[in-house]
This record gives C-alpha cells, sequence and structure tokens, in this order.
C-alpha cells in the first residue's frame, strides 16, 4: 500500500465527524432563528412601541389610565388620522374624522369605513398600522381595533370599522414625549391574498 491509499487515522475521522456534527448544529439554529425571527421582532415592537407600533391595553391599564385622566393635569392631546389602500385591493378606506382632541388617559371610539369597490364575491383585507413620531407608540394603546383580524367584505358593501383607544398617562413621564401636542394614527389595508 503507498502512503496516498492508506487509511486516514481513527483520530482525524473523530475530528471530521464532529467538524460535521457542529456545521450541521450550527445551520440548524440559523434556520430556526430564521423562522422565528419575524414573529420575535413583532413581539419585540409590541412591548417596546419601536417603529410606531402601538399597545394593546388590558382592562386593568385602563383603569389606572383613566383615574389619571379624572385627576387632571395631563392636558389634551390632538390625534390625527390618516388612511391609505394598497393598489391590488379595490376599496375605498377612511376615516370618518380627521382628527380629534382628547384628555390623556381619557378612552375614546372613532370609526374608520370601508367600502368593497370591486365585483369580486368576497375580498378579505388586512390593516397595518403606525404611529407618528415612532416612540408615541408605546403610549398608544388600543382596546378594541378592526386592524386585529381580516376584514372580509361582500362586493358594493361598505363597513364601519371602530378603534377604541387611549393615550397612556406616562408619556408625560417621557422627557422626550412630554411636550406632544399631536400624534398620527395610519392604517393601510392590504389585500389578505397577498
Amino acid at each position: 500500500m503507498t502512503a496516498q491509499q492508506q487509511p486516514q487515522p481513527r483520530s482525524t475521522q473523530s475530528k471530521n465527524t464532529r467538524v460535521l456534527l457542529i456545521a450541521l448544529g450550527v445551520i440548524c439554529f440559523m434556520l430556526v432563528l430564521v423562522a422565528t425571527a419575524p414573529a420575535a421582532y413583532r413581539k419585540f415592537c409590541e412591548i417596546t412601541g419601536i417603529a410606531g407600533t402601538t399597545q394593546v391595553a388590558s382592562a386593568a391599564e385602563l383603569a389606572v389610565a383613566e383615574q389619571a385622566a379624572q385627576a387632571g393635569g395631563l392636558g389634551e392631546i390632538e390625534i390625527l388620522f390618516t388612511a391609505s389602500v394598497e393598489p391590488s385591493l379595490d376599496w375605498k378606506f377612511r376615516p370618518k374624522q380627521r382628527t380629534i382632541t382628547l384628555p390623556i388617559g381619557e378612552q375614546r371610539q372613532i370609526e374608520y369605513v370601508a367600502k368593497n369597490q370591486s365585483k369580486t364575491m368576497i375580498t378579505r383585507g388586512t390593516a397595518t398600522f403606525n404611529v407618528t413620531p415612532l416612540q408615541a407608540g408605546r403610549y398608544f394603546s388600543k382596546i378594541q381595533c378592526f386592524c386585529f383580524e381580516d376584514q372580509q367584505l361582500e362586493p358594493g358593501q361598505a363597513v364601519d370599522m371602530p378603534v377604541v383607544f387611549y393615550v397612556d398617562p406616562a408619556i408625560r413621564d417621557d422627557p422626550d414625549m412630554k411636550d406632544l401636542r399631536q400624534i398620527t394614527l395610519a392604517y393601510t389595508f392590504f389585500n389578505a391574498a397577498d
């Protein structure tokens, strides 16, 4: 047997197997990371309010905010509502009111109107949303919103879509937000099939 034809020593095979297993482990870890990253990022944005992501309020949080609003001294804030529709969805979508002014901590309901202008039997839409300035997202708390689930409209059907929300009194404790006078809540409807 020549030197080139000799089998590899057992320790070399063991090292190669270990390197292969480590490489496969790293690849599996990266695949899991890629698969879970979008959900983890969404949850991170919900918790921190980063990127204008609003909060979903509990009944206890609402009660605390309303007590602070009744105590007064927090001032008022103007909320501007905007709406848009992605071109592949043949809907008309707009807020019933462009702006409201409310005491900080007070619950309020507003409505958007959506109309299916297509001749399609049922069109499903899903709404994305954000708040500007982006840092205000952590203080904008929704209690009820049409954006929590897909919406279905028959041809020509128009519906009112409510949003119930409040602005958390903690906004006045944030040095970057304490003088904020206006928040914009923006929705965009997309075709859920897309």
